[in-house]
């Protein structure tokens, strides 16, 4: 870990408030279905959220309510439903096995279903009556008929629950989504980065995320507002993460913290073009000519610091999980990072992380280069049902963890000299060595030879 210490503007940042875990207009939020699937939405003020058949509501209903209730959907209104308690499911002696589920064991049709629901009949009613009529009910296990409700709720239910978007529950969000957005990066592979990379308030590290940003997110919610996080992208303008949008940070958390650069601007040959914040002729003739050199300049300046600060170096680690090659990388963005600092890198292919660390392995400045991969196993945990899910994910990606070191070739380890002992070889008169000792009796040894001061420090001259 390099010793420099952090920069004023760094340090001396105010530690934005912490995120409280109440929906606010303009947020973005997750919300459950009855199905078990998860929906994405932005809530705006007198707007209307429309949830397909679990029908539409007004988005003002949600404002200033806590995460993690379950509403119901009446009339485009919403009523809070208190949470269900985990009931004690009896074990008894009864069995599906001689259960014929046909096409007559429920006479309640289709058609009468739909009727019912179109007359506002409530769900729990249509359950119930489904129940009643259903002729092998009665025939089946306590967990079978467990179930059985719970197929139903999914179906007839017009209800939600809200998610809170921390980081695991985005990166559970996307994973199911669509995992090639975010790289195949799980919820355990995410974390073990995030620790290998030593992420911390304060710190100050480069970053190349392709993985839509839930690589940069995850950095922003352990720096909370407090350190640098300098990200290398494609784009000139600072990318577009979709991932930050449902993190719902907040200005004073990110602006103070986050830089951009594209791939040619962070190259120190590199002279960009930029336009001139002064008036080509004459003086400034109006307010909004003024407003517009004013924006020049500032952009001008900001891409001028970023390209000075990494330049400058010293950065406590780097983060990469990108679909180009990561070796070359490495080497271009290496140069800046401080001693002892961890450089993590994430592939949802395995021989990409292999070949990597081949070649980290004939670095000398790259420490213990090493590949891990993680196993999530997730567990039902449910009265007399505790069992794991037997249906998962393959994997979630590599890794491989290295740490920098300073190559000096000037720089000498500490080499202990030891004085070399001549042997001399023993006269015919003198006992012989190589006879072995009688039983019971220790075999002779030579006697210690006197070495002078002068000997050994002509010996280590030698050697040095």
């Amino acid at each position: 870990m390099s010793d420099t210490p952090i920069s004023e503007s760094s340090s001396s940042q105010s530690v934005p408030p912490p995120k409280t875990n109440v929906i606010r207009a303009g947020d973005t939020v997750l919300l459950r279905l009855p199905t078990g699937d998860v929906r994405s939405y932005k809530l705006e003020a007198d707007s209307v959220v429309n949830l397909g058949k679990f029908g539409s509501f007004e988005a003002n209903y949600l404002v200033d309510q806590p995460y993690g209730l379950t509403h119901e959907i009446s009339d485009k209104k919403l009523k809070v439903v208190p949470p269900r308690t985990i009931e004690e499911v009896e074990d008894t002696e009864a069995t599906n096995e001689l259960i014929n589920d046909g096409q007559y064991v429920q006479p309640l049709t289709a058609i009468e279903i739909e009727t019912l629901k179109e007359s506002g009949v409530h769900a729990s009613d249509i359950i119930k009556k489904q129940i009643e009529m259903h002729a092998n009910y009665s025939l089946k296990t306590e967990y079978s008929k467990d179930k059985y409700k719970k197929r139903k709720e999914a179906k007839y239910s017009k209800s939600f629950t809200t998610i809170e978007p921390t980081l695991f529950n985005v990166c559970e969000y996307w994973f199911k989504k669509d995992q090639n957005r975010i790289r195949d990066l799980r919820i355990d592979e995410l974390s073990q980065m995030m620790n290998l990379a030593n992420i911390r308030p304060g710190g100050r590290y480069l970053a190349v995320d392709d993985a839509s940003g839930m690589v940069v997110s995850a950095i922003l919610e352990r720096l909370g507002g407090s350190g640098r996080l300098l990200t290398i992208c494609d784009v000139d303008s600072p990318p577009a993460y979709p991932v930050m949008t449902q993190m719902n940070f907040s200005k004073e958390l990110v602006a103070p913290v986050l830089l951009s650069l594209n791939w040619a601007t962070a190259d120190e040959e590199y002279i960009p073009v930029t336009i001139p914040a002064e008036p080509s002729s004459g003086p400034v003739k109006s307010d909004k000519q003024k407003v517009r050199l004013n924006k020049r300049k500032a952009v001008t300046d900001t891409l001028s610091n970023t390209r000075e600060e990494l330049f400058a170096g010293e950065f406590e680690g780097l983060i990469v999980a990108t679909e180009y090659e990561p070796y070359s990388v490495i080497e271009k963005l290496t140069p800046y990072l401080a001693g002892s600092a961890s450089i993590v890198v994430h592939s949802p292919h395995l021989q990409i992380v292999s070949d990597l660390q081949s070649k980290l392995r004939l670095r000398p400045q790259y420490l213990a280069p090493s590949v891990s991969e993680s196993w999530l196993r997730r567990y039902q945990v449910l009265p007399g049902r505790t069992h794991p899910i037997m249906t998962t994910s393959g994997t979630g990606g590599y890794l491989l963890h290295t740490i920098k070191i300073y190559d000096d070739p000037s720089a000498t380890p500490v080499v202990l000299h030891r004085p070399k002992v001549k042997k001399i070889v023993p006269s015919s008169t003198e006992s012989n060595f190589d006879t072995p000792a009688p039983a019971g009796q220790a075999s002779s040894l030579p006697d210690a030879l006197d070495v002078t001061s002068e000997s050994v420090s002509q010996d280590m001259q030698a050697e040095s």
